[in-house]
C-alpha cells in the first residue's frame, strides 16, 4: 500500500451544502433560511440562554441565602496506606516530604490524613488536620501525629 492508495472510508465524507447556489439546487435564493424574520438576517438569531421573551430561568430562580463554599478550606488528601507505601519506618513526615513523594501538589496548601488503608510503619507526622481514625492507626502502629 502507498500513499496515494489511501482515501476515506466509504460514506464518511460529505460534500458541504452550497448555499445559494440557484433555484435548482434546492437551497438557491433564500439558502435555506425561510422568508424574512430574525434567524433570516445577517447575524440573526437569540443569544444562549434567551427563551423567546419569557422570563429566563437565571433571573427567574431565587437568590437568597449563604454558600459555605468561598469560604470553605480545601485539604490536600492523603491516605495512611500511601504512607505505608512511601516512607521506612521511624521517619519525621512532614508536607515538603508528601510533596517529594508525590502524594500531594503543592506544599503550600494543608494537607489532611485519612484512615484509608492500614499503617504497619512507626512515623512522625507534621500535618494540618488528622481524622480520628487516622490518627488511631498511626498511634497504633506506634507513631504520633504534631497538628501544625
Amino acid at each position: 500500500m502507498n500513499i496515494h492508495d489511501l482515501s476515506p472510508a466509504p460514506g464518511s465524507r460529505k460534500k458541504a451544502k452550497r448555499l445559494g447556489q440557484g433555484i435548482a439546487s434546492g437551497t438557491g435564493k433564500t439558502a435555506g433560511k425561510g422568508h424574512k424574520g430574525h434567524k433570516a438576517r445577517a447575524g440573526g438569531g437569540v443569544r444562549p440562554g434567551f427563551e423567546g421573551g419569557q422570563m429566563p430561568l437565571a433571573r427567574r430562580v431565587p437568590k437568597r441565602g449563604f454558600n459555605n463554599a468561598r469560604f470553605a478550606r480545601e485539604y490536600q488528601i492523603v491516605n495512611v496506606s500511601s504512607l505505608n507505601d512511601k516512607f521506612e519506618a521511624g521517619r519525621e513526615v512532614t508536607a515538603h516530604d508528601l510533596l517529594n513523594a508525590g502524594l500531594i501538589r503543592s506544599d503550600s496548601l494543608p494537607v489532611k490524613i485519612l484512615a484509608k488503608g492500614d499503617l504497619a510503619k512507626a512515623l512522625t507526622l507534621k500535618v494540618d488536620a488528622v481524622s480520628g481514625g487516622a490518627r488511631a492507626k498511626i498511634e497504633a502502629a506506634g507513631g504520633k501525629v504534631e497538628v501544625i
